[in-house]
């Protein structure tokens, strides 16, 4: 790989080498090395510019979660290295909640949940991210209900003025990305599949997934088959009947001895106007930023993946109507 450090044999060896590296080795300072200083780092959370920012905040999830082990389930990518790598890096994470921290005093939980991280890399350096973790899982996980934990998140961070803004197209930045994935056939027809739920065609799931699909859903929800995946997807677009619904990048890709798999970034802008996945309608405006994973078999979409984070979603809904 041109411009990479050699001892990574190819663009997934990277990823999954520099993680364990920063998380696992306890090798933060080589986040100098691997993250460019002006990086912008984009959580549905928040929006963090800078390499110390995000340095920071490794440090304070390693403080709250000191074992946190990252077991990278697949890389999904696209690019070359002269003109850049997009990276679509799904993980399970494990971690006991041993330290005080964001999600407050040590409970002595033990955590099990995903995270999808999308990553540009180019010269052996990551200068733009996308990332989001399951924090529906997570809170649940600790005993929460994620409306309680948002609410609570708002206090401690100073109140509906004071608080840590999501992200929305007003709050993000601009990095030096500019793709939008590739053109391979598998993520067209992930991409198809997805608008045309989004379109509420739902007569898509029983035509396009495995009746025996195998579905990992927000809160750590694993479902199977069309039922399931109809109640996931048809409770979020219910939700934001009015949102404007984008895919932003995507990427499909056939390697050796992986099914034919797809990865896609993709966001629902508009009000919280219907019934669904979020109880009563609010008419607070709200953007999710979702990314999803799909590999595909002989009998259609057998396994899919998708990640959004709930909290985000509440808190903007909560901000709103504390006004």
């Amino acid at each position: 790989m041109k411009g990479f450090d050699p001892k990574f044999k190819d663009f997934p060896d990277y990823i999954l080498g520099i993680t364990r590296e920063i998380w696992e080795d306890r090798r933060i300072a080589t986040l100098h090395d691997y993250y460019s200083e002006d990086i912008v780092v984009r959580s549905p959370a928040s929006v963090v510019v800078g390499n110390e920012g995000v340095i920071a905040a490794t440090m304070a999830t390693l403080s709250e979660f000191p074992d946190r082990t990252l077991l990278g389930e697949d890389v999904i990518w696209s690019g070359t290295p002269e003109e850049g790598m997009l990276s679509s890096h799904r993980i399970l994470s494990q971690a006991t909640h041993a330290g005080d921290g964001a999600y407050g005093a040590a409970t002595g939980r033990k955590l099990t949940y995903r995270i999808i991280a999308n990553c540009h890399a180019i010269d052996n350096r990551i200068n733009d991210e996308w990332l989001i973790r399951d924090q529906g899982a997570i809170v649940r996980q600790m005993g929460w209900n994620p409306v309680d934990f948002v609410r609570d998140q708002i206090a401690r961070e100073g109140g509906p003025e004071a608080c840590v803004r999501p992200l929305t197209p007003a709050t993000d930045r601009p990095g030096p990305y500019r793709s939008h994935g590739n053109d391979n056939e598998w993520g067209q027809r992930y991409g198809d599949i997805l608008t045309r739920i989004m379109g509420a065609d739902m007569a898509v799931i029983p035509e396009a997934y495995d009746r025996a699909c195998q579905l990992e859903h927000p809160g750590g929800v694993t479902g199977h088959s069309h039922g399931d995946a109809d109640r996931f997807w048809m409770g979020l677009r219910a939700a934001f009947p009015d949102a404007a619904f984008t895919i932003h990048h995507r990427i499909g890709r056939d390697d050796p001895l992986m099914p034919p798999r797809a990865a896609i970034r993709w966001s629902l802008h508009g009000t919280h106007s219907g019934w669904g996945s979020f109880g009563k309608p609010t008419g607070a405006e709200v953007y999710v930023l979702g990314i999803s994973h799909a590999e595909f078999g002989p009998w259609g979409l057998r396994r899919e993946y998708v990640m959004l984070d709930e909290t985000a979603i509440w808190k903007q809904i909560l901000l709103a109507e504390m006004g």
